[in-house]
C-alpha cells in the first residue's frame, strides 16, 4: 500500500526537512509539495492525495482554511504540523489525525504513519468488499443475498468486533476488556474510555472505534458519546423528550433526542 502525500509549507526549509524524515518510511510517496494554502486546495483537488502534512501558520490562507476550501470533495487524511501548540484542540476540531509539532521528532512521525496506514486499511477494505458487491449484484445477484444472509447471522457478526482493545497512555500500553467500558466520550481525534476503576486517552476518531465495537452493545446516545447498554441500571426521564441513562458507576449521560431510539431498547 502506497500513501500518496503532499506536504504543504511556506518555508521550504520546513517542507525538506520533513521530506528527509519521511524518505525512511518506503511507502509514502511524495507526490506534491505547496508553498501556500490556495496552491494546496488546488493540488489536492487534482491530485487526490491519501495523506496531506498541512502546516497551520501561512499567510492569507491558513492550513484550517484549506480544509474548509475542501468540503465539497472527499477530503484526504490531515496531519497538522506547526511550531504552535496552541492550535492543538481547533486541529483536531477539524478532524486531523493528528497534530505534530515543529521540528518533528522521528519516533511521533513513525506513530503517526502507523495510525494513518491503519486508517487506509479500513478505508480501503471497505471499499473492496462494496466493489464485490457491485459486480456480483450483475453477474451473480443471488451470491449478493448469500453476503447479506452472512452479515446478519448473529454468531458471525459478533465475531467481526473487538474482544480486547489496545490503548497507549502515558507511555504504557494497556489492554482493555470491551465489556469493562463503561462510556466512550470524544473529543476532536481522541477518546476518554471509562472503564469500571479507570480513564484512559485513546487517539481514534469516534466513527472509527464505533466499527470496532459491536452495535448490539455499544451505542450512541449522543453526537460524542457512546454507552455499553449492558452497564445501564436506570433510565430517568428529563424535558424536552430527553433522558439520563444511569450506569453501573453512578454516572449519568443524557441521551440527546436525536438517539431517543437506543431508549426503547430498555423500554420494551
Amino acid at each position: 500500500m502506497t500513501i500518496r502525500t503532499i506536504l504543504v509549507d511556506d518555508e521550504s526549509l520546513a517542507i525538506q526537512g520533513l521530506e528527509l524524515r519521511l524518505q525512511e518510511h518506503e511507502d509514502v510517496e511524495i507526490i506534491d509539495k505547496c508553498s501556500n494554502g490556495r496552491e494546496a486546495i488546488r493540488s489536492i483537488k487534482t491530485h487526490k492525495p491519501d495523506l496531506v502534512f498541512l502546516d497551520i501558520q501561512m499567510p492569507g490562507f491558513d492550513g484550517f482554511s484549506v480544509v474548509q476550501g475542501l468540503m465539497e470533495v472527499e477530503p484526504p487524511l490531515f496531519v497538522f504540523v506547526t511550531a504552535y501548540s496552541d492550535h492543538a484542540i481547533r486541529a483536531f476540531e477539524a478532524q486531523a489525525m493528528d497534530y505534530l509539532m515543529k521540528p518533528v521528532e522521528p519516533s511521533r512521525l513513525a506513530d503517526t504513519l502507523d495510525r494513518v496506514r491503519q486508517r487506509l486499511a479500513e478505508k480501503r477494505g471497505v471499499e473492496e468488499v462494496d466493489r464485490l458487491k457491485e459486480v456480483l449484484a450483475e453477474v451473480a445477484p443471488d451470491a449478493v443475498d448469500d453476503m447479506g444472509a452472512a452479515d446478519g447471522n448473529t454468531e458471525m457478526a459478533s465475531n467481526r468486533f473487538e474482544k480486547l482493545i489496545n490503548i497507549k497512555d502515558r507511555g504504557q500500553i494497556f489492554r482493555v476488556d470491551v465489556d469493562t467500558i463503561e462510556r466512550i466520550d470524544a473529543a476532536g481525534d481522541y477518546m476518554c474510555i471509562y472503564t469500571g476503576d479507570n480513564t484512559l486517552i485513546l487517539r481514534e476518531t469516534m466513527k472509527d472505534l464505533e466499527k470496532r465495537l459491536d452495535p448490539r452493545r455499544f451505542q450512541r446516545v449522543h453526537r460524542s458519546t457512546i454507552v455499553n447498554l449492558d452497564l445501564v441500571k436506570q433510565v430517568k426521564p428529563h424535558t424536552n423528550g430527553e433522558c439520563f441513562l444511569v450506569l453501573d458507576s453512578g454516572a449519568q449521560v443524557k441521551v440527546s433526542r436525536s438517539y431517543r431510539d437506543v431508549v426503547a431498547r430498555f423500554v420494551h
